[in-house]
């Protein structure tokens, strides 16, 4: 191991032999403990040879480290490594060191910046849990050096914010006496900043003002701007929106006055985000009557629509549960949604559109002006204007505007006055305009339903009607695929889905007298008998059965459900014979429909639905009859013919419990055991 070292000994360059001696001083761990610290003291000595300053301060940074790496930290040795500094800082100025600037064309600012990270690495590990002392100490020293700013700027970004934030104004003092000796004065003042950001000073108002001296009569744009990015920042953070938005205006005057602000958009996003982050109360952002003309600071697009949508997601993400009503905050944000919107193209991708739909609909859904459910309608109107391109945006307003009128139903406990009736009429003839404009079949589908529900629940039969027309005419429209998750599936499913939905509603909707009996589920079945439905599968018979189910229910002299103040076929006919006339010719075209259905099917498949319509036939039929014996009698015997009979036996067993209870019944089970 010595031998190592007195090779490296015999190196007669004194750069070489330092780094390499450097690199392997743990290697002095194999002879004493003592001489690995005897050996840094003595590189640290050996480094005062170095004749160049700024390859003297980059390699006691170097030898600073490898101290460090050891574990345990020597403060000493760290100390006399930023002292030694000290006492060659002169060089840094000498006429040597200029006349090599000038021969390279490098300004002496330029050059100081290349002391930075190795002199803040340095004070760094100097100050790493040092006592409020050795700032003093530290500081000390440097103020006796002429040309200090390079000094004082190491200190600020070394010691904790805590420390400097307690002497904040004699820090100011110390920055506004140092002339500009190379080192820009607004690096102080940026730095000074940071530190009082990431801790409380004790006269946030005095420091402003005597800051706020020096930073306004900053001519050159780019210092100014680095400046402003950090203490609006403070001024956010300890003063109300008067300071900010004269501050805002201060910066305005200056970016437009220099007429390059497009070179500052990073800064300008910066300053933007850090009045977000740090506003507790948002609405106060669009009272200031400077920020908006700040935002439009932003002529880039989509630097504009990347600052619009921050502003979006930071009023999304406060308090989500508050509501707002100030016209002057809801015109400002639409402006911002507005600005978004515009961005949408052809190019756009979903993503980009999903996300500022979302964003624009957190807008309509925190708007809320009380019981002034008019101003409220006004509203949405002019957002279904403002935002003609947004499906998801429009979605959302029909929901709130249903919500609405059924908030007005609410109120009035169903009983609407003229003024209320013509309110809610006005609400579902919203909807009925607003949903067209939707390009999703389903979207509108889901959503014409939901309307006419509305509608119904405030006594608004026309308007009802219209919306389940409307969403009758649609299902032949419906593709056959639809896309989930980026992949194409079939959409039978869904429709299923909403069919079962649409029979429910209709169910409780009276008859029109204009129209003949159950117009809109003759209008219903006859649509799904023209639909192409998907080859080689049993959608199209369960949607009848589901029918069958619909009608059988519709027969009742009392419906299971009703709607508060409607009157259902139930009570307009009163199980009249027409009407109930009229219901079996329908189940007879339906249950034609389901056997011509299963006769095509594939033996399994013919086993399930045979079941399913043996069970509609018990349940919901007259066994007395005796067509309709012989067709459960049928039914029940190709069901079993190959399907589970598992499922069969414990069907029958549930029949006989309940054969005491139905003549009809206990007949056919008489013939099913033979």
């Amino acid at each position: 191991c010595r031998n190592w070292f007195y090779k490296i000994a015999s190196i007669r360059e004194l750069v070489p032999r330092l780094y390499v001696e450097a690199a392997i001083l743990k290697s002095y761990n194999f002879l004493s403990v003592g001489e690995f610290s005897q050996a840094l003291m003595r590189l640290t000595r050996t480094v005062r040879g170095i004749g160049d300053p700024l390859v003297a301060v980059y390699a006691r940074c170097y030898l600073c480290r490898v101290g460090i790496s050891k574990g345990t930290i020597d403060v000493q040795f760290l100390k006399a490594n930023f002292y030694d500094f000290l006492t060659a800082y002169h060089q840094l100025f000498g006429a040597s060191v200029r006349m090599d600037l000038n021969q390279q064309k490098i300004d002496l600012a330029t050059y100081l910046n290349l002391y930075i990270p190795a002199l803040d690495w340095i004070l760094k590990a100097v100050a790493h849990n040092a006592p409020e002392a050795l700032l003093l100490e530290v500081l000390g020293k440097c103020k006796m050096k002429k040309n200090s700013s390079l000094l004082l700027n190491s200190v600020m970004t070394a010691f904790k914010p805590a420390y400097i934030a307690s002497r904040a104004l004699h820090f100011i003092e110390l920055i506004s006496s140092c002339t500009e000796d190379g080192f820009p004065q607004y690096l102080l003042f940026r730095s000074l900043g940071i530190c009082l950001n990431a801790s409380e000073p004790t006269s946030p108002l005095q420091i402003y003002k005597e800051v706020w001296n020096y930073i306004s009569r900053f001519q050159n744009p780019s210092h100014y701007i680095a400046c402003a990015e950090v203490w609006l920042q403070f001024a956010v953070i300890h003063f109300t929106s008067d300071e900010v938005n004269t501050f805002l205006g201060d910066v305005i005057d200056h970016m437009t006055r220099a007429k390059s602000f497009e070179l500052f958009y990073p800064q300008l996003q910066n300053i933007m985000n850090k009045i977000l982050t740090n506003t507790l109360d948002f609405d106060s952002l669009f009272t200031m009557d400077k920020f908006l003309p700040f935002l439009d600071m932003f002529r880039n697009e989509s630097v504009k629509v990347s600052v619009c949508k921050n502003i979006m997601t930071t009023f999304s993400a406060q308090a989500r549960s508050e509501q707002i009503n100030d016209p002057v905050v809801i015109d400002g944000l639409v402006f911002v949604c507005r600005i978004m919107h515009d961005s949408v193209n052809a190019l756009t991708i979903d993503d980009e559109k999903r996300q500022i739909g979302n964003l624009i609909s957190c807008l309509v859904r925190r708007v809320n002006f009380g019981r002034d459910f008019e101003q409220q309608l006004s509203f949405y109107v002019e957002a279904r204007a403002a935002f003609p391109n947004m499906d998801s945006v429009h979605t959302t307003l029909v929901q709130c505007v249903n919500r609405l009128s059924i908030e007005t139903g609410r109120i009035v406990k169903g009983q609407h006055t003229r003024k209320t009736a013509a309110f809610v009429r006005a609400c579902s003839a919203y909807c009925y305009i607003t949903i067209p404009s939707i390009i999703s079949e389903f979207t509108q589908l889901q959503l014409y339903l939901l309307s006419a529900q509305v509608s119904l629940c405030n006594q608004c039969l026309g308007q009802a009607d219209a919306s389940l027309k409307a969403a009758l005419s649609l299902i032949p429209q419906v593709p056959s695929s639809i896309e989930v998750d980026g992949k194409l599936t079939s959409s039978q499913p869904f429709l299923v889905s909403f069919l079962c939905q649409l029979m429910s509603t209709l169910l409780v909707v009276p008859d029109s007298p204009a129209q003949g009996v159950l117009y809109l589920t003759r209008g219903l079945l006859n649509i799904l008998q023209n639909y192409t439905w998907e080859a080689n599968t049993i959608t199209r018979p369960k949607v009848f059965l589901q029918s069958l189910d619909l009608l059988s229910v519709a027969a009742h002299e009392k419906y299971p459900y009703h709607v508060k103040k409607v009157d259902s076929n139930d009570v307009l006919y009163g199980s009249d014979p027409k009407f109930i006339a009229e219901i079996n010719s329908l189940c007879s075209l339906l249950l034609e429909e389901v056997l011509r259905d299963i006769k095509e099917m594939q033996p399994n498949d013919q086993s399930v639905l045979a079941f399913e319509m043996f069970l509609r036939c018990i349940s919901r039929g007259n066994l007395s009859s005796p067509g309709l014996f012989t067709l459960a009698v049928n039914l029940w015997n190709l069901s079993i013919k190959n399907g589970q009979h598992k499922l069969a036996v414990k069907t029958l067993d549930y029949l006989k419990r309940k054969q005491d209870e139905n003549k009809g019944l206990k007949e056919l089970i008489s013939k099913l055991d033979h």
